[in-house]
């Protein structure tokens, strides 16, 4: 557990990767040298957010293609893929050629549940299954299952001159250990603990047992994970923004998107009571203090911090600089090697 003066073990950064629909080629190609700069700078890890019909990444396993061939070291993710719109077979058979081109750097992050205006897509996503879809965990396990090599058709063999595996293909041992959960709730920790997964944890919690303290509630969710699967990994996602060598400039649009975001802190969110994070915001020295006093961050020793949605490459190029050379090392953590 990193208590002060304990390293934190590993360090990644999230990005939506947005883009201007008129135009999108700049942006993925931001997202790119984004991603290539992390692993310059020694992160660990770099994971993509799915945006569907937004101007956000909408296929991060494109996105993630195209990084095999543009990094050697970096741990690549999603945090996370909404399984709602995904066929796990299909998705695991992506998923398995990225891991192949990757040589062994994915980490998958899945969630569950409806899709995100599902009023409003249902009849484009699935105009004759709608109502019979299943969005449960179910889903996960399917995934999971292919991802492990279990059987995906009765039949293995060859027909003519071509030749069928009764497994996805192709196949990437390993990969199936490393599918991590995206879960908001105490229950969904505690299925994902019982599953044998990891668990990510984000800036987003339900509101349960009445308690309105973040951190509090994040820990029990990582607390209960870890008495179900002591061996599984678990990150802590927050939005921190270090400000050491930001200009002036910088800290102002800093301030002012975390006061936009502050309002909504503590204050249950919509019929699901969701509780979001107070985004961190100030120099590496404040932000350590203010997370090595997280209850969450207490219990995980790997974070990967998201970085603010809408800001400019060059915001990005300083926030991610200054997590590397300050705020990581004054948590201990040490920047890897090529």
């Amino acid at each position: 557990m990193p208590v002060e003066g304990v390293a934190l073990r590993r360090m990644g950064f999230l990005t939506i990767g947005s883009f201007d629909p008129a135009d999108p080629g700049p942006g993925h190609e931001t997202t790119l040298q984004v991603v290539e700069l992390g692993e310059r700078l020694g992160f660990d890890s770099a994971w993509l957010r799915h945006r569907h019909l937004q101007p956000g990444i909408s296929s991060p396993v494109a996105v993630l293609a195209a990084l095999t061939q543009r990094t050697s070291r970096i741990h690549l993710g999603t945090a996370v893929t909404p399984l709602g719109w995904e066929n796990p077979l299909r998705l695991a058979e992506d998923l398995g050629t990225v891991d192949v081109l990757a040589r062994g750097r994915l980490n998958p992050g899945v969630s569950v549940g409806p899709p995100m205006q599902w009023e409003h897509v249902k009849a484009s996503l699935y105009p004759d299954t709608a109502d019979v879809e299943d969005f449960s965990y179910e889903r996960v396990l399917r995934l999971h299952r292919f991802l492990r090599g279990d059987r995906a058709s009765d039949f293995a063999g060859t027909q003519g001159v071509e030749v069928f595996s009764d497994r996805v293909e192709p196949h990437s041992p390993g990969l199936a250990d490393r599918l991590w959960y995206g879960g908001a709730s105490l229950t969904s920790a505690r299925w994902a603990g019982s599953q044998g997964l990891n668990l990510l944890a984000s800036s987003v919690v339900r509101a349960e047992g009445g308690s309105t303290d973040f951190a509090q509630v994040q820990a029990s969710h990582l607390r209960a994970f870890a008495g179900l699967n002591p061996a599984g990994r678990t990150s802590q996602g927050l939005v921190v923004v270090p400000t050491d060598s930001a200009t002036g400039a910088q800290v102002e649009k800093y301030r002012a998107y975390v006061a936009g975001r502050s309002a909504r802190v503590g204050v249950p969110q919509g019929p699901g009571r969701l509780l979001f994070a107070q985004d961190l915001l100030g120099t590496s020295e404040e932000l350590a203090e203010r997370l090595w006093a997280d209850a969450g961050f207490q219990l995980v020793d790997e974070v990967v911090f998201a970085l603010p949605f809408g800001f400019e490459q060059d915001d990005y190029v300083q926030i991610l600089t200054d997590m590397a050379t300050h705020l990581g090392p004054r948590l201990g953590w040490t920047p890897a090697t090529p």
